[in-house]
Protein backbone atom coordinates (compact mmCIF):
# COMPACT_ATOMS: atom_id res chain seq x y z
CA UNK A 1 0.00 0.00 0.00
CA UNK A 2 1.62 3.46 -1.00
CA UNK A 3 0.60 4.86 2.24
CA UNK A 4 2.79 2.70 4.20
CA UNK A 5 5.57 3.25 2.10
CA UNK A 6 5.61 7.04 2.63
CA UNK A 7 5.74 6.34 6.24
CA UNK A 8 7.86 2.77 6.93
CA UNK A 9 9.97 2.84 3.24
CA UNK A 10 10.90 -0.95 4.04
CA UNK A 11 12.59 -1.75 0.36
CA UNK A 12 14.71 1.47 0.22
CA UNK A 13 18.20 0.68 0.43
CA UNK A 14 20.03 1.21 3.86
CA UNK A 15 22.39 4.23 3.84
CA UNK A 16 25.19 5.73 6.20
CA UNK A 17 23.20 8.85 6.42
CA UNK A 18 20.28 6.97 7.44
CA UNK A 19 21.87 5.76 10.49
CA UNK A 20 23.47 8.35 11.18
CA UNK A 21 20.13 10.50 11.25
CA UNK A 22 18.64 7.61 13.61
CA UNK A 23 21.44 7.54 16.06
CA UNK A 24 21.48 11.39 16.23
CA UNK A 25 17.33 11.39 17.12
CA UNK A 26 17.96 8.31 19.63
CA UNK A 27 20.54 9.58 21.59
CA UNK A 28 18.75 12.91 21.75
CA UNK A 29 15.55 11.36 22.94
CA UNK A 30 17.54 9.46 25.37
CA UNK A 31 19.24 12.80 26.77
CA UNK A 32 15.91 14.21 27.28
CA UNK A 33 14.73 10.73 29.04
CA UNK A 34 17.46 11.23 31.90
CA UNK A 35 16.89 15.06 31.88
CA UNK A 36 13.27 14.01 32.63
CA UNK A 37 14.67 11.58 35.28
CA UNK A 38 16.35 13.84 37.60
CA UNK A 39 14.43 16.78 36.96
CA UNK A 40 11.12 15.04 38.34
CA UNK A 41 13.13 12.49 40.53
CA UNK A 42 13.32 15.10 43.09
CA UNK A 43 10.25 16.91 42.30
CA UNK A 44 8.02 13.96 43.10
CA UNK A 45 9.44 14.12 46.40
CA UNK A 46 8.05 17.54 47.03
CA UNK A 47 4.42 15.46 46.56
CA UNK A 48 1.59 14.91 49.24
CA UNK A 49 -1.01 13.40 47.13
CA UNK A 50 -2.86 12.43 43.82
CA UNK A 51 -4.96 14.99 42.95
CA UNK A 52 -5.74 14.11 39.35
CA UNK A 53 -5.04 10.15 38.69
CA UNK A 54 -3.31 9.73 35.15
CA UNK A 55 -2.16 6.43 33.23
CA UNK A 56 -1.87 3.30 35.31
CA UNK A 57 -2.83 5.88 38.44
CA UNK A 58 -5.80 5.25 37.77
CA UNK A 59 -5.67 1.61 38.31
CA UNK A 60 -3.05 1.59 41.14
CA UNK A 61 -1.93 3.63 44.27
CA UNK A 62 1.01 5.28 43.07
CA UNK A 63 1.55 7.58 46.05
CA UNK A 64 4.50 4.97 47.47
CA UNK A 65 6.37 7.28 44.57
CA UNK A 66 6.28 10.49 47.19
CA UNK A 67 8.33 8.79 49.73
CA UNK A 68 12.11 7.42 50.51
CA UNK A 69 13.26 8.94 47.44
CA UNK A 70 11.94 6.06 45.67
CA UNK A 71 11.00 8.22 42.29
CA UNK A 72 15.16 9.33 43.06
CA UNK A 73 15.61 5.29 42.44
CA UNK A 74 13.20 5.20 39.92
CA UNK A 75 15.26 8.02 38.12
CA UNK A 76 18.26 6.29 38.34
CA UNK A 77 16.58 2.61 36.45
CA UNK A 78 15.21 4.80 33.53
CA UNK A 79 18.64 6.33 33.19
CA UNK A 80 20.47 2.85 33.83
CA UNK A 81 17.72 1.22 30.89
CA UNK A 82 17.52 4.06 28.87
CA UNK A 83 21.97 3.75 28.24
CA UNK A 84 21.67 0.07 27.85
CA UNK A 85 19.07 0.15 25.61
CA UNK A 86 21.31 2.86 23.35
CA UNK A 87 24.47 0.78 24.03
CA UNK A 88 22.37 -2.05 22.54
CA UNK A 89 23.07 -3.63 25.86
CA UNK A 90 19.92 -6.18 26.62
CA UNK A 91 18.60 -4.34 23.21
CA UNK A 92 14.98 -6.18 23.40
CA UNK A 93 14.35 -5.44 26.83
CA UNK A 94 16.36 -2.18 27.62
CA UNK A 95 14.05 0.60 26.31
CA UNK A 96 10.95 -1.22 27.25
CA UNK A 97 11.67 -0.90 31.12
CA UNK A 98 12.85 2.65 30.40
CA UNK A 99 9.29 2.97 28.80
CA UNK A 100 7.88 1.74 32.00
CA UNK A 101 9.75 3.74 34.54
CA UNK A 102 9.31 6.98 32.55
CA UNK A 103 5.33 6.26 32.46
CA UNK A 104 5.39 5.84 36.52
CA UNK A 105 7.69 8.88 37.05
CA UNK A 106 5.25 10.68 34.49
CA UNK A 107 1.95 10.01 36.47
CA UNK A 108 3.52 10.74 39.23
CA UNK A 109 4.87 14.01 38.67
CA UNK A 110 1.58 15.10 36.94
CA UNK A 111 -0.55 14.05 39.65
CA UNK A 112 -1.11 17.77 41.03
CA UNK A 113 -3.47 18.53 38.34
CA UNK A 114 -1.60 19.61 35.65
CA UNK A 115 -0.32 18.03 31.95
CA UNK A 116 3.11 18.08 30.42
CA UNK A 117 2.96 18.58 26.63
CA UNK A 118 6.56 18.10 25.54
CA UNK A 119 7.62 14.87 27.70
CA UNK A 120 4.33 13.38 26.24
CA UNK A 121 6.02 12.88 22.68
CA UNK A 122 9.51 12.11 24.29
CA UNK A 123 7.15 9.00 25.90
CA UNK A 124 5.74 8.17 22.84
CA UNK A 125 9.74 8.24 21.30
CA UNK A 126 10.76 6.03 23.59
CA UNK A 127 7.76 3.38 23.44
CA UNK A 128 8.48 3.74 19.46
CA UNK A 129 12.38 2.87 20.22
CA UNK A 130 11.16 -0.09 22.64
CA UNK A 131 8.51 -1.71 19.92
CA UNK A 132 11.11 -1.63 17.15
CA UNK A 133 14.05 -2.96 19.22
CA UNK A 134 11.78 -5.96 20.85
CA UNK A 135 9.88 -6.91 17.54
CA UNK A 136 12.83 -6.41 14.99
CA UNK A 137 16.57 -7.34 14.66
CA UNK A 138 17.49 -5.48 11.09
CA UNK A 139 18.45 -2.50 11.98
CA UNK A 140 17.05 -1.07 8.72
CA UNK A 141 13.93 -2.22 9.37
CA UNK A 142 13.57 -0.86 13.23
CA UNK A 143 15.37 2.38 12.27
CA UNK A 144 12.37 2.71 9.52
CA UNK A 145 9.45 1.24 11.89
CA UNK A 146 10.76 4.00 14.63
CA UNK A 147 10.46 7.20 12.19
CA UNK A 148 7.21 5.77 10.58
CA UNK A 149 5.49 5.14 14.13
CA UNK A 150 6.64 8.98 15.25
CA UNK A 151 5.31 10.42 11.83
CA UNK A 152 2.04 8.60 11.91
CA UNK A 153 1.40 9.54 15.44
CA UNK A 154 2.49 13.31 15.30
CA UNK A 155 0.22 13.41 12.02
CA UNK A 156 -2.59 12.00 14.17
CA UNK A 157 -1.77 14.49 17.17
CA UNK A 158 -1.57 17.68 15.32
CA UNK A 159 -4.70 17.35 13.31
CA UNK A 160 -6.74 16.41 15.88
CA UNK A 161 -6.33 19.18 18.19
CA UNK A 162 -7.03 21.03 15.37
CA UNK A 163 -10.10 18.96 14.66
CA UNK A 164 -10.71 19.62 18.88
CA UNK A 165 -10.07 23.06 18.68
CA UNK A 166 -13.26 22.98 15.61
CA UNK A 167 -15.68 20.78 17.58
CA UNK A 168 -15.13 22.82 21.27
CA UNK A 169 -15.53 26.50 20.04
CA UNK A 170 -16.21 25.90 15.51
CA UNK A 171 -15.09 28.66 13.49
CA UNK A 172 -14.89 31.51 16.22
CA UNK A 173 -12.05 30.00 17.71
CA UNK A 174 -9.87 32.06 15.32
CA UNK A 175 -11.65 35.02 16.66
CA UNK A 176 -8.83 37.79 17.48
CA UNK A 177 -10.23 38.22 20.89
CA UNK A 178 -10.15 34.73 22.11
CA UNK A 179 -5.68 35.91 21.55
CA UNK A 180 -6.65 38.59 23.99
CA UNK A 181 -7.92 36.77 26.31
CA UNK A 182 -5.20 34.34 26.43
CA UNK A 183 -2.26 37.36 25.83
CA UNK A 184 -4.75 38.74 29.42
CA UNK A 185 -4.30 35.74 31.12
CA UNK A 186 -0.56 34.55 29.87
CA UNK A 187 0.26 38.24 31.75
CA UNK A 188 -0.90 37.04 34.48
CA UNK A 189 0.97 34.05 34.97
CA UNK A 190 4.36 36.07 34.02
CA UNK A 191 4.16 38.72 36.81
CA UNK A 192 2.87 36.08 39.40
CA UNK A 193 5.76 34.13 38.59
CA UNK A 194 8.90 37.21 37.67
CA UNK A 195 7.02 40.37 38.93
CA UNK A 196 7.40 41.69 35.43
CA UNK A 197 5.97 41.72 32.56
CA UNK A 198 5.78 43.99 28.84
CA UNK A 199 4.69 43.18 25.05
CA UNK A 200 6.65 41.95 22.16
CA UNK A 201 6.20 43.59 18.78
CA UNK A 202 3.93 40.79 17.75
CA UNK A 203 1.05 40.87 21.13
CA UNK A 204 1.54 44.88 20.36
CA UNK A 205 -0.15 44.54 16.88
CA UNK A 206 -2.28 41.69 17.79
CA UNK A 207 -4.17 43.54 20.41
CA UNK A 208 -4.30 46.78 18.47
CA UNK A 209 -5.83 45.22 15.50
CA UNK A 210 -7.96 42.37 15.88
CA UNK A 211 -8.10 41.04 12.32
CA UNK A 212 -3.94 40.63 12.91
CA UNK A 213 -5.01 38.99 15.91
CA UNK A 214 -7.16 36.52 13.70
CA UNK A 215 -4.61 35.55 11.35
CA UNK A 216 -2.70 34.49 13.52
CA UNK A 217 -5.12 31.78 14.91
CA UNK A 218 -6.03 31.37 11.75
CA UNK A 219 -2.42 30.27 10.83
CA UNK A 220 -2.05 28.24 13.69
CA UNK A 221 -5.35 26.41 12.97
CA UNK A 222 -4.46 25.96 9.49
CA UNK A 223 -1.23 24.49 10.58
CA UNK A 224 -2.28 22.23 13.12
CA UNK A 225 -5.34 20.45 10.39
CA UNK A 226 -2.81 19.84 7.78
CA UNK A 227 -0.92 17.64 10.82
CA UNK A 228 -1.98 14.23 8.82
CA UNK A 229 0.52 15.85 5.64
CA UNK A 230 3.00 14.74 7.63
CA UNK A 231 2.54 11.32 6.68
CA UNK A 232 3.86 11.98 3.05
CA UNK A 233 7.25 12.68 2.22
CA UNK A 234 6.93 15.29 -1.05
CA UNK A 235 4.70 17.82 2.16
CA UNK A 236 6.44 16.30 5.25
CA UNK A 237 8.99 19.18 4.87
CA UNK A 238 6.97 21.90 4.41
CA UNK A 239 3.94 21.40 7.36
CA UNK A 240 7.10 20.67 9.16
CA UNK A 241 8.36 24.01 8.61
CA UNK A 242 4.65 25.27 9.09
CA UNK A 243 4.30 23.65 12.49
CA UNK A 244 7.69 25.00 13.69
CA UNK A 245 6.60 28.15 13.18
CA UNK A 246 3.54 27.74 14.24
CA UNK A 247 4.94 26.72 17.90
CA UNK A 248 7.33 29.98 17.70
CA UNK A 249 4.50 32.25 16.96
CA UNK A 250 2.73 30.77 20.38
CA UNK A 251 5.75 31.80 21.93
CA UNK A 252 5.84 34.91 20.68
CA UNK A 253 2.31 35.67 21.42
CA UNK A 254 1.92 33.77 24.68
CA UNK A 255 5.19 33.27 25.85
CA UNK A 256 4.81 29.75 25.94
CA UNK A 257 7.64 27.38 24.31
CA UNK A 258 7.04 24.10 23.57
CA UNK A 259 11.01 23.22 22.32
CA UNK A 260 10.47 19.87 22.85
CA UNK A 261 8.25 19.16 19.95
CA UNK A 262 10.30 21.70 17.48
CA UNK A 263 13.52 19.58 18.11
CA UNK A 264 11.21 16.24 17.54
CA UNK A 265 9.81 17.89 14.24
CA UNK A 266 13.03 19.04 12.90
CA UNK A 267 14.51 15.43 13.36
CA UNK A 268 11.45 13.62 11.61
CA UNK A 269 10.20 16.38 9.20
CA UNK A 270 12.90 16.58 7.02
CA UNK A 271 14.90 14.28 4.94
CA UNK A 272 18.27 14.44 6.93
CA UNK A 273 19.38 11.25 5.67
CA UNK A 274 19.25 11.48 2.57
CA UNK A 275 20.80 15.02 2.55
CA UNK A 276 23.96 13.70 4.81
CA UNK A 277 24.42 11.04 1.97
CA UNK A 278 24.13 13.68 -1.02
CA UNK A 279 25.60 16.82 0.63
CA UNK A 280 28.66 15.20 2.66
CA UNK A 281 31.68 12.95 1.87
CA UNK A 282 30.22 10.86 5.17
CA UNK A 283 28.50 8.19 3.69
CA UNK A 284 32.28 6.94 2.20
CA UNK A 285 32.86 3.66 2.98
CA UNK A 286 34.68 2.46 6.11
CA UNK A 287 34.77 0.46 9.05
CA UNK A 288 33.07 3.01 11.33
CA UNK A 289 29.92 3.49 8.84
CA UNK A 290 29.92 -0.33 8.36
CA UNK A 291 29.55 -0.80 12.30
CA UNK A 292 26.72 2.26 12.42
CA UNK A 293 24.38 0.50 9.71
CA UNK A 294 24.11 -2.54 12.19
CA UNK A 295 23.75 -0.58 15.62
Amino acid sequence: MKFWKHLFKYDAEKSFGEALHFRLFEAFVVSYVIYFAWDWGFYIQQIGEVVLPLGIAQYIDISFMFDNYISVFNALLMTLFSVLGLLRIMPKYAYILSFICFHLHYVSRYSLGEISHGSNFIGMSILALAIALFFFKDPKIYRRFVFGFLILFFGIGYTSAGVSKLIGTGITWIDGRHLWLWIAERRVDVLSAGGSFSLNWLQEISLQYSWIASLTLLFGLLAELSGFLLWFDKTRPFIATALIGMHFGVYITMNIMFDVYIYLLLFIGFPWGYWINKYTSLGESNLSNIALLKR
